[in-house]
């Protein structure tokens, strides 16, 4: 069986096997000469099918990538103090931006001086990327990093940037890209949800709404799962009796089928359906997953599990139950920030004590994570992708902070189909605004999906009379990037 036959569709919904048998057997024959693989390469059907039909899942075309793993730092990391240097602003720290350049309004508007970066730059590999001190695990990876300097958000503000990154609109209630990708391509295991959070001890602002489903079927809503020994609240049985327990979930599956007989279509009480079948699967699967026993003292050490400091520990247990998620064939995992005391990325004062908090928890466990991938042959299916919601001014908020900038931030991405060595985009001398190459949220969120074998532009669901999709009617893949 080719590669990019490995995608799992979903199992039906009962509403959907009824409209099925209705049609007769000759119905239910065609169905099952497709043999549970989905239809690679069709393209989903706007009118006069449901969009959301089974038997339209799958990529476009042949896929680079299998899985997703987003590594996101809440906040807004400065770019300029990570992956952009800029000289000229230790020659001018100090001085007044305005005599300089035309300087934007700020979320605070709180503008001070030109201020240099605290952190010296140094190239690394063989492609001779500079990074920051801040970096130095992730600076041993820059050749399978491809660097993009010229992002560009929408939103100065956390919550519509959040929603903007995690949706493609800076409104809640749109479905979640992780949320798309699982309506696209299935689930290649039954008893883990094709989409995962694992919450770091931070939620962004914005909350639960930047991994919700949107008005896509809810069972397409991220599970948020906690790294440590208790991943799920209540994920044990409750019952000591296995059949017991199973009596009681057929007693409330009962129920709810017979509400549905009575209601008709109600997407909630299929999806609640869905969800209690999938609890039940997770009681067995889930703590098998979180046991790191099996995993060797060398690759414990290299995500960082015995670093002294708590918070790169607890990264380091979210990066390698990544890994582990891919293994078993989850479709989409976000990573959220740990709680350092710093209030995430976001340093409006105490630029230098803030960042190197942050960084300190995440580069290792990071740096871990993309070796360890490639180690195993899993980076050439695994796209790796690291951004912040925006970035940061190059002049001071106060005396020692940055305030949001929503104009240019750094961002990269790393294996399945990345040409690892590239940095693509530039900015001003200052790192203010993008001058080259300018990269939107529509047009990540077109590479991600290209990655996957999705086209973009098909991927829609119909919702209040209009084929809705991610990039909206936006979006390019940035083709300069992939290998």
């Amino acid at each position: 069986m080719s590669k990019y036959h490995n995608f799992m569709q979903r199992p039906l919904s009962r509403r959907e096997m009824l409209g099925i048998c209705k049609g007769g057997f000759g119905t239910l024959a065609f169905a099952s000469l497709f043999g549970g693989l989905p239809l690679v390469g069709c393209d989903r059907p706007k009118k006069g099918l449901a969009a959301s039909s089974d038997l339209y899942l799958g990529p476009h075309y042949l896929p680079k990538a299998k899985n997703v793993i987003f590594l996101y730092m809440d906040g807004g990391v400065s770019q300029v103090d990570s992956f952009d240097p800029k000289p000229r602003l230790a020659k001018e720290n100090g001085e007044d931006p305005r005599k300089k350049f035309k300087v934007d309004n700020t979320q605070f508007d709180n503008v001070g001086k030109i201020l240099k970066s605290p952190w010296d730059f140094k190239q690394y590999g063989e492609c001779g990327m500079p990074v920051s001190e801040l970096f130095p695990h992730i600076a041993t990876c820059v050749d399978d990093l491809a660097l993009i300097r010229s992002m560009t958000s929408n939103f100065p503000e956390h919550t519509n940037a959040n929603y903007f990154l995690h949706t493609g609109s800076g409104i809640q209630g749109r479905p979640s890209m992780g949320s798309w990708m699982t309506y696209g391509l299935g689930s290649e295991n039954k008893n883990i949800p094709g989409y995962v959070v694992l919450d770091g001890g931070l939620i962004p602002p914005g909350g639960l709404d930047n991994f919700k489903n949107g008005f896509l079927p809810a069972s397409y809503q991220a599970s948020v799962l906690r790294a440590g020994a208790e991943p799920v609240a209540n994920i044990r049985p409750q019952e000591s009796i296995q059949n017991l327990q199973e009596q009681k979930l057929g007693f409330i599956k009962q129920l709810d089928q017979n509400l549905i007989g009575k209601m008709g279509e109600v997407d909630a009480v299929e999806s609640a359906i869905s969800n209690y079948e999938l609890a039940y699967k997770m009681q067995s699967s889930i703590p098998e997953l979180t046991e790191f026993g099996a995993e060797s003292e060398a690759t414990k050490k290299l995500y960082g599990l015995d670093s002294d400091d708590p918070h790169t520990k607890g990264y380091a247990s979210q990066c390698l139950l990544a890994r582990r998620l891919v293994e078993r064939g989850v479709r989409f995992i976000e990573l959220t920030c740990p709680n350092v005391g710093a209030d995430r990325w976001d340093q409006h004062s105490n630029l230098k004590q803030g960042h190197e908090r942050n960084a300190h928890a995440v580069d290792q466990p990071i740096a871990g994570l993309l070796k360890d991938l490639k180690s195993r042959g899993l980076l050439e299916e695994t796209l790796v992708v690291w951004t912040g919601e925006f970035g940061r001014t190059p002049f001071a908020q106060g005396s020692n902070g940055r305030d949001h900038n929503p104009s240019a931030f750094s961002m990269w991405m790393a294996g399945a189909g990345i040409k690892g060595g590239t940095i693509f985009g530039k900015t001003d001398d200052y790192g203010y605004r993008v001058i080259e190459n300018e990269v939107t949220i529509h047009d990540l969120h077109a590479t991600i999906m290209h990655l996957l074998g999705l086209n973009h532009e098909q991927l829609t669901f119909r919702f209040g009379g209009r084929d809705m999709r991610l990039t909206d009617v936006h979006g390019h893949v940035i083709k300069d990037i992939l290998a």
